[in-house]
């Protein structure tokens, strides 16, 4: 048999990926358990339809107009002013986005740091573009120090550091004072430059959940035109309720912006997912309508979940991270023969739940009742 020459580093790896299964209740992965309206998708297919009209050419491989779209939404929902579609970047979905900044900034030689628990692509975004990979710790409860944090961009001078906020899996949301210490602090920790002088690390704060997030809880958009080197990523996945779209963003000083479009595939993103991405924008209001919603229901889930006795991270995002449980393992199958798919993630003993509507959520809550005989 012929053998391949996969890299090392990959061999008997599985890809990435959640259980993918057809059962009643699915709230494993952070998706709008709301599908767009009608007028939603007559007016997205009609946008595709036009689109098709030209799919012999290459898509607008700049999308300045979506960037421009993009970078309006942004002013609206958190008040971030002089953006511009030179200060956006867009791809198939976030991930691809922060797969572009570690192309951009890492590499052989180079290392991206984090702080777990975290997202777990974010190490694979690292190993695919062989950057080294390190970790610094979160505190019991889920928050960062921001002590810690800079001692650990001052200890391993990471070309990227990557900042969930809010966090997934635990929801939980960075204080734009730690944001800031740390953006000050990365202004001198990146990778030594080639006439021995200190560098600045990217500082990358995805906020894929950000819309979700309580009341007063700001966005690091807040402070990007202060610090140059600072990129913060969203994504119309979740709020929107376009996951079957890929569509993620970032905003980020131009120069950022730039060296991202060094690294893309040419064409990357295609004229239909420009034209999804645009008309969805243009129902803004009626999309982040279901986000008020989904807040709500949130806040009853982390209710009840302390009141059955559950340790629960405070949460800024669309799931909840409860624990401990003895057997988590056993807990995820026995909600599963029940027809609810959570999801086993984050420290041993817990689990993660995405909230659906008021109907998924109430069997939730019944069968996780009924699997721990309460």
């Amino acid at each position: 048999m012929t053998s391949l020459t996969v890299r090392p580093d990959l061999a008997g790896l599985t890809p990435y990926g959640a259980p993918q299964l057809d059962v009643p209740v699915l709230l494993n992965v952070n998706e709008n358990p709301h599908a767009p309206s009608e007028q939603v998708v007559r007016d997205i297919t009609d946008a595709v339809a036009e689109a098709a009209r030209g799919l012999n050419r290459y898509p607008d491989r700049e999308f300045l107009p979506l960037r421009t779209d993009l970078a309006e939404y942004l002013h609206v929902e958190s008040g971030a002013t002089g953006l511009r579609a030179e200060n956006i970047w867009a791809a198939n979905g976030s991930n691809e986005v922060m797969l572009h900044v570690l192309q951009a900034f890492g590499g052989p030689g180079r290392t991206a740091l984090s702080f777990a628990p975290t997202y777990s692509m974010y190490p694979e975004y690292a190993r695919d573009t062989m950057t080294g990979w390190v970790t610094g710790r979160r505190e019991e409860d889920f928050t960062l120090d921001p002590e810690h944090a800079v001692a650990q961009l001052r200890e391993h001078r990471p070309a990227v550091v990557l900042l969930a906020s809010p966090n997934n899996p635990t929801g939980t949301a960075l204080p734009l004072d730690t944001v800031e210490a740390i953006a000050v602090a990365a202004r001198t920790t990146g990778p030594e430059g080639a006439d021995g002088t200190p560098t600045a690390s990217v500082v990358v704060v995805d906020e894929a959940y950000a819309e979700f997030r309580r009341a007063g809880t700001p966005s690091a958009l807040s402070i990007l035109d202060r610090h140059p080197h600072l990129a913060v990523a969203r994504t119309m996945s979740k709020a929107f309720g376009l996951a079957g779209a890929r569509v993620g963003y970032l905003a980020a000083a131009a120069e950022l912006v730039d060296v991202l479009r060094v690294v893309r595939l040419p064409y990357h993103l295609s004229a239909v997912t420009q034209a999804v991405a645009r008309a969805a924008l243009r129902h803004r209001g009626e999309l982040m309508a279901q986000v008020a919603e989904l807040r709500a229901e949130r806040d009853r889930c982390v209710a009840w979940l302390r009141e059955q006795g559950f340790t629960v991270a405070d949460s800024d995002a669309n799931f909840v991270l409860f624990g401990p449980v003895e057997d988590r393992e056993q807990v995820f199958r026995d909600l599963l023969d029940r027809g609810v798919l959570i999801r086993v993630v984050g420290p041993p003993g817990w689990l993660r739940v995405s909230i659906g509507t008021a109907a998924e959520m109430a069997a939730f809550r019944a069968a996780l009742q009924e699997v721990l005989g309460k």
